[in-house]
């Protein structure tokens, strides 16, 4: 996956974790509260992945830059 596809999975994940844990809690099902908390973390893993791949490309982006001034 790109960034951000990475980064739009990850709030989509985010979000649907957070509904799956209020009708969870709401409802009392422990259990759809649980893959909601485990659903959330996912998403907040993917988003970082999606921003940490757009800072590695920035960065090799800006490093190329500067070695075709050089050159």
């Amino acid at each position: 996956m790109g960034s951000t596809s990475d980064k739009a999975s990850g709030l989509g994940n985010q979000t649907a974790g957070k509904i799956k844990q209020g009708v969870g809690k709401a409802t009392g099902n422990d259990r759809l509260e649980a893959e909601g908390w485990a659903q959330e973390a996912k998403g907040k893993v993917q988003k970082a992945v999606g921003e940490t791949k757009s800072a590695v490309k920035e960065a090799a982006d800006a490093a190329a830059s500067v070695v075709k001034k050089k050159l």
